[in-house]
């Protein structure tokens, strides 16, 4: 039987030897999209090559990328651990082609290496197509379907309809139809027994019928109006989740059977003292709280460190307060169910480390920094859960008192809000106490704060508008910023952005001497002059590769030529601020040490901010000579000596410091 890491090898092995380049896994958190906090599918780190705003050399690649998906549509966290199969943290195993092969040839490498190279039954696998669908003007799949009958026979081929067979990024952006493999894996004798075809289980969410691969055939973009168009370049992307192959292949029932997460509960067992019971059937029983606290726990680990690793530290805003809410699920669970009343989940980091670390270096790299955050995290979290545990008991002897049976939502919502207890902890205390939770008036303040999470966020984009006829969408941007701060450009494209009432427009230029907000440094302002008008940039961003830069008004000939200029005032001192964070990272690991690692920073003409992870205050004295090594290094007023064009690897070979991934 093949281990998992023997089968993440083989994956990369073979797709090398179909002349791919295997590439490293992006960062699971995501800094410069704004769309996203963290990593969700294999194609994020591939968006900008997807929308033409990269060069896409090399044309075909593989990797197997880490994904966290516990936000949005992809929310699943209440589910991970009370089912087989559920994860926060997961591995896909993806190859693309970027204008290379198409469905011929992902179809044909896909069947070559599960049936070839991991020897799975043909019997056992059907595929799915789209069936189409006529409000689209979108025919059947056929060519897909067609390149699928050298493989297998035509009852393997199942129609599927736009939810399971048309792949979309989000509302907008890049689409296309995509063609599901599944396996049977039910032994003959479930099969004669249930009399049913695998056929017929197929997305029916039968747990031995189950989807191990999903090719999507990129082919079209996605209007704001709904509209289809074609895309300039086709595009492979194909997922396959590395946990449920796993599971197919070592001939488990469970995810958390397999050797991905085995190692890690029987850590568990070790430290705790009880023991893990393999679900059977339905999970979830009262009697089986120990294993479902086991599985949240060895998940959530996951999820943490890597998060850590790649430079998220849990807080209280954005992702990192994300990272914060999957640490404290698995506490909440580990205190109740494994009786664990002081910091246990770092206790499991170095059976991690053992297990992934050769194929995560960025796992063994940060395993100290990982362990001291991690316990840290959990110890103040048990602080507060004693706290929310006393004022818990408060409401109830006050209720004692009164002659009642049943907390208010409002008290319990406030609990979950302020101090991280979910609604099914509340009600677990209540009823080993003999009261009840009110939940609907719990679920009616959760909505308030969901709806004012959504109109806060809320944000609407028109369609990028081509200012050139017969402009590609995805015309590469050139900056000049480097070398200069006034340039003559032309428009390319522009759109119109509403949020929270506000309007506003986004421009991408030919040419551009403008920074978009990067690397923790504000965008730079200034102005588009043309022959006509001058028209303020208020902000400019990076978003898939190229700047785009904030007006609050569209020029009235978009066509014409502008002179861009930059706030060299502004410029100039946030580079400065930026130049000493640098100055900082270094004087601060030869102070401190080397265990320092930048974790954020917020750079502008004004001010600059600097997040590092260290563990314990600085004292007085390290601080003066922090600042006394970093006065020294600006009065020797050193010269530049820029190195612009050379390679990664050369430049860290020279001394260079690479940050959050980067």
């Amino acid at each position: 039987m093949l281990t998992a890491k023997e089968i993440r090898d083989s994956f990369k092995q073979f797709f090398e030897s179909k002349q791919h380049a295997i590439v490293p896994s992006a960062p699971m958190v995501i800094k410069d999209d704004p769309t996203l906090m963290f990593t969700n599918a294999g194609m994020n780190q591939w968006k900008d090559i997807i929308l033409g705003t990269r060069d896409p050399e090399p044309r075909r690649r593989a990797d197997t990328q880490k994904c966290l998906r516990v936000s949005g549509k992809h929310n699943d966290l209440e589910e991970v651990g009370h089912d087989t199969y559920h994860h926060t943290m997961f591995e896909m195993l993806g190859n693309w082609s970027f204008g290379d092969y198409f469905k011929e040839g992902a179809i044909d490498m896909a069947w070559e290496y599960l049936v070839d190279v991991l020897k799975l039954n043909p019997e056992d696998l059907y595929v799915t197509v789209f069936e189409g669908d006529a409000s689209e003007g979108l025919e059947r799949d056929d060519e897909a379907a067609g390149y699928w009958l050298k493989h297998v026979p035509a009852d393997h081929i199942i129609n599927g309809n736009k939810h399971d067979n048309f792949w979309e990024m989000g509302d907008t952006g890049p689409c296309g139809p995509c063609s599901e493999i599944h396996v049977d894996s039910r032994t003959p004798e479930q099969r004669k027994e249930s009399g049913i075809s695998g056929r017929d289980l197929v997305n029916k969410d039968d747990p031995q019928v189950i989807e191990i691969w999903n090719l999507v055939f990129m082919q079209y973009n996605r209007k704001a109006d709904g509209s289809l168009e074609k895309l300039s370049m086709n595009v492979i992307d194909t997922g396959m989740g590395f946990e449920r192959l796993v599971r197919m292949l070592q001939g488990k029932h469970s995810n958390y059977d397999t050797d991905v997460f085995q190692p890690i509960i029987k850590a568990e067992e070790q430290i705790t003292g009880l023991k893990y019971e393999a679900p059977s059937g339905t999970v979830g029983g009262a009697d089986d709280m120990v294993s479902i606290a086991m599985r949240v726990c060895a998940d959530h680990l996951r999820a943490v460190s890597f998060s850590i690793a790649d430079g998220q530290l849990p807080s209280n805003a954005k992702a990192g307060y994300v990272i914060r809410r999957i640490l404290r699920r698995a506490v909440r669970y580990a205190y109740t169910f494994l009786g664990q009343k002081e910091a246990f989940l770092y206790k499991l980091l170095p059976t991690l480390v053992e297990e992934m670390g050769d194929a995560f270096p960025e796992l063994k790299a940060q395993q100290t920094l990982i362990a001291k955050v991690m316990k840290e995290e959990e110890d103040a979290f048990l602080r507060t859960l004693d706290k929310g545990i006393f004022l818990l008991d408060k409401a109830m002897d006050e209720m004692r008192a009164k002659g009642k049976k049943e907390l208010d939502g409002v008290q319990a919502f406030r609990l979950f809000d302020t101090y991280g207890f979910p609604l099914d902890l509340t009600e677990l205390i209540c009823r080993e106490n003999g009261f009840t939770v009110n939940e609907a008036e719990f679920q009616v303040e959760m909505q308030k704060q969901k709806d004012r999470a959504r109109n806060a966020a809320q944000v609407e984009n028109s369609d990028w508008v081509n200012v050139a006829d017969g402009l590609p969408v995805g015309t590469e941007q050139k900056f000049v910023g480097y070398d200069y701060t006034e340039y003559t450009c032309h428009i390319l494209r522009y759109r119109k952005v509403t949020q929270k009432k506000n309007e506003f427009y986004e421009l991408v230029l030919d040419y551009t001497p403008f920074y978009g907000e990067m690397g923790g440094q504000v965008g730079d302002q200034g102005v588009l002059v043309s022959e006509n008008e001058t028209i303020p940039v208020i902000d400019s961003k990076r978003e898939n590769g190229q700047t785009v830069h904030i007006v609050k008004q569209l020029p009235k000939d978009p066509t014409a030529e502008f002179m861009a200029c930059v706030d060299t005032d502004k410029r100039d001192a946030s580079a400065a601020n930026h130049t000493a964070t640098h100055l900082l990272d270094y004087a601060l690991k030869q102070v401190l040490g080397d265990h320092v690692e930048q974790k954020g920073s917020f750079v502008s003409p004004d001010t600059l901010r600097f997040d590092f992870s260290h563990f314990e205050k600085v004292s007085d004295e390290q601080l003066r000579e922090v600042e006394r090594m970093v006065n020294d290094m600006i009065r020797q007023d050193l010269p530049r000596d820029e190195h612009r064009d050379m390679p990664m690897e050369e430049a860290k070979k020279l001394g260079a410091i690479a940050l959050f991934g980067g």
